[in-house]
């Protein structure tokens, strides 16, 4: 059987070329006679595997040298209450909310409070005070409130149920905030556009959308940072004692890791973190464009200044043929179009490994389709 086109919003498609390279070697790693899934995590064949991946890493995202790189077990919702636990001290943490993974962020971080810290919600797009548009844009200025005793401010730069990016790379945040830290839930557009690390105090993003396999979790965190977790905490969720112990204090996800390695390195073929954005940047133009174009029989709903380039979710005029189109789109090879349960309608995620030409598929499935049922 071909392959199809695979615009699922997590686990979500991976680069055939990493994909062929994990066949290649599922059996023996370079010539080491076992696989990466049966090898020692303290041995000296996994040891290259991490040291490249946190290498290669670096190198991507230039991640300044007083940041630590973990690479855990887990998601990022399991952090959503273990950053609290590591970083708010007792205190206090403010928290944007613009969709909703970062509402989820907020409620779990509540579950913690007794122990971690006060939750504050800085701003929403849906709080009392602000215009209630669905999670359709980011947060003005003046819909923020911030505290500057907070132990941090966090917020999901990338919503991808909703479709709402950042776009300005938190610079007017980073400066509002000050010396507050900005921590940021970066699953599902890291490593697809530029940032300035030094900007946050810590990012995080679950592997399956950019990265590799669900399972693994990456953390980004300042030096400084690290060592506040509260004193309850177990060991293999303080970010001080994983980083001391390069992310090995237990086994790691070893074969999400090796998978990430050979995920960076391809996009390292591929000119690096610059040369995907200006990539990105085509396809969700071409796409949008699309929409925008259909003379309403498609719509996306979000403010143009904050549309995702990873995920772009729609709607068709006529609810009623939204089955027919998913039926249709599948016998043409489109496949997992359905929009969140929570929104409805349709949604297309096209990470880095989706190509120009599966967008350039769909786009022509979509006028197609359009001719017919407009």
């Amino acid at each position: 059987m071909s392959r199809v086109w695979n615009f699922s919003a997590g686990p979500a498609v991976l680069p055939e070329e990493v994909l062929a390279q994990v066949r290649d070697e599922v059996l023996d790693w370079h010539g080491c006679g076992m696989s990466v899934m049966e090898m020692s995590h303290r041995g000296k064949e996994f040891g290259i595997i991490l040291a490249a991946a946190e290498a290669d890493l670096r190198d991507l995202l230039a991640i300044p040298d007083n940041y630590k790189v973990l690479f855990l077990q887990g998601g990022a919702t399991q952090l959503f209450s273990q950053i609290p636990m590591n970083l708010a001290g007792g205190g206090s943490a403010d928290y944007l909310v613009t969709g909703s993974w970062s509402k989820k962020a907020v409620e779990e971080a509540q579950r913690v409070a007794p122990i971690a810290g006060a939750v504050h919600v800085a701003g929403s797009t849906t709080a009392k005070g602000a215009v209630a548009d669905g999670y359709t844009r980011f947060l003005r200025d003046d819909e923020i409130t911030l505290d500057p005793k907070a132990a941090f401010l966090h917020l999901c730069t990338n919503e991808t149920i909703y479709g709402v990016e950042v776009q300005d790379d938190c610079a007017a945040l980073a400066a509002r905030a000050a010396r507050v830290p900005l921590v940021a839930d970066m699953s599902s557009h890291i490593l697809s556009r530029r940032v300035d690390v030094s900007r946050y105090g810590l990012i995080y993003a679950g592997a399956q959308k950019n990265i590799g396999p669900s399972g693994l979790v990456l953390v980004i965190v300042r030096e400084d940072l690290l060592g506040k977790a509260i004193p309850t905490l177990p060991s293999t969720m303080d970010f001080a004692v994983m980083a001391e112990n390069i992310s090995m204090l237990n086994t790691p996800p070893t074969f999400g890791i090796y998978v990430a390695g050979l995920v960076f390195q391809w996009l390292k073929r591929q000119g690096g973190v610059a040369a995907i954005e200006q990539v990105n940047v085509r396809k969700a133009e071409q796409l949008y464009r699309c929409i925008d174009e259909s003379g309403g029989f498609y719509r996306n709903p979000v403010d143009p200044a904050n549309r995702s380039r990873m995920n772009v979710p729609f709607t068709l005029a006529d609810a009623g043929l939204d089955a027919i189109f998913l039926k249709e789109a599948e016998a043409a090879g489109l496949m997992n179009l359905k929009g969140h349960k929570s929104v409805g309608g349709m949604r297309a995620s096209i990470y880095n490994a989706m190509s120009e030409a599966g967008v350039h598929a769909l786009v022509e499935f979509m006028q197609q389709f359009a001719k017919v049922h407009g």
